[in-house]
């Protein structure tokens, strides 16, 4: 839905992440709730998604000016995707992690900057902040100063799709992925750390497997860079087939709020190699082979072992496939509908909630 909205006890839901063209794991959320919490209870939900052109940096002015308009009469706004209004005191927002006050180096130095300015303002106004994992909840009370009580832990989820037997034979034609592989997804960011796969690459290389990676460049990242075969973007239709047809996804990252590409590729029935960093142990749980991020060789001999051991590959699909169906974008959906109709019902309250607008 685009222009006002109209009714007291309506949540509008802001949807600038949702109608970008390339996915990553904040764009997946905001997707997920633009259709899942409307579905779930038509009679709350509003969403309000700009122009495609305004899906990035152009629109800024957008959330910040016309947003707030669009939704005057809203009892809260909803925005999945770390920035929301500044000014708005009726927020609810989900700050996904604080990458970029963390490691300010895989940023622009002005997407640094923006961040710095509003992510505080928004911790601080929010009427609830939500986040991905416990992780992310410390990381925002260290970083942005938020009492723990203001933040609520709602984990990401894993597409049904990503469970189903996907036709791997298109995407090799298409991406002449001919032979087997091990994958890397993510942006060519610093903080992603895939320069360290060098070692691995040449040891799998040496079996016949190849080593690519898959993900888009975006104007605002900073990184080195990276001596590997890339895919660049793969479309979201074809992510299935292309987690499926791997023998091992990698996951070098020194920062992540949640690890989404990890339980995606559990779901299809891939083992998985992350780092033993940021929110990645808490995702994988015991479904995965974790490796210090800053040892290629230790990471270099995990993804040999994932990729080419014939019974620890059994054990890690079958603990893999186990631990992705503990998430489901239904369920986060039903949580972060719990928590709205929280603030909803509780509105007189003084107790979480900072005061409305002004």
């Amino acid at each position: 839905m685009r222009g006002s909205v109209a009714s007291g006890g309506v949540v509008a839901i802001n949807a600038r992440a949702a109608v970008r063209k390339q996915i990553g794991g904040v764009e997946r959320l905001a997707r997920e709730m633009a259709v899942r919490l409307p579905a779930l209870r038509p009679d709350r939900y509003r969403v309000i998604a700009p122009p495609a052109a305004l899906a990035h940096r152009a629109g800024h002015a957008w959330e910040q000016l016309g947003l707030p308009a669009m939704t005057a009469r809203c009892a809260l706004v909803y925005s999945p995707a770390n920035l929301a209004p500044a000014l708005s005191g009726r927020n609810v927002v989900v700050i996904h992690d604080v990458a970029a006050l963390r490691h300010p180096d895989a940023y622009s130095r002005g997407y640094v900057a923006y961040q710095r300015r509003l992510l505080p303002l928004l911790a601080r106004r929010a009427r609830l902040v939500i986040t991905v994992s416990e992780f992310s909840r410390s990381e925002l009370v260290d970083v942005l100063g938020i009492a723990p009580a203001r933040i609520r832990v709602i984990p990401e989820g894993v597409d049904e799709r990503m469970f189903a037997e996907p036709r791997t034979s298109a995407l090799t034609e298409r991406s002449a992925l001919r032979r087997p592989y091990v994958l890397a997804v993510g942006t060519v960011s610093a903080r992603k750390n895939l320069s360290i796969l060098g070692p691995a690459a040449r040891a799998l290389a040496e079996r016949g497997v190849e080593l690519v990676v898959a993900g888009s460049d975006r104007g605002y990242l900073r990184g080195p860079g990276v001596n590997l075969r890339r895919l660049g973007y793969v479309p979201d239709e074809r992510l299935p087939a292309l987690y499926a047809g791997a023998l091992a996804l990698a996951m070098p990252s020194r920062y992540e709020g949640f690890g989404l590409p990890c339980l995606e590729a559990m779901a299809c029935g891939t083992p998985v190699v992350a780092a033993a960093a940021g929110a990645l142990p808490e995702t994988v749980g015991e479904a995965a082979l974790l490796a210090d991020p800053d040892d290629a060789d230790e990471f270099a001999q995990a993804l040999l072992v994932a990729a080419c051991d014939a019974t620890e590959r059994r054990r890690l699909i079958e603990a893999g496939r186990a631990r992705a169906a503990m998430f489901s974008w239904n369920s986060t959906a039903e949580m972060t509908d719990s928590a709205i109709a929280e603030l909803l019902e509780d509105a007189r309250s003084p107790s979480r909630l900072l005061p409305a607008d002004v």
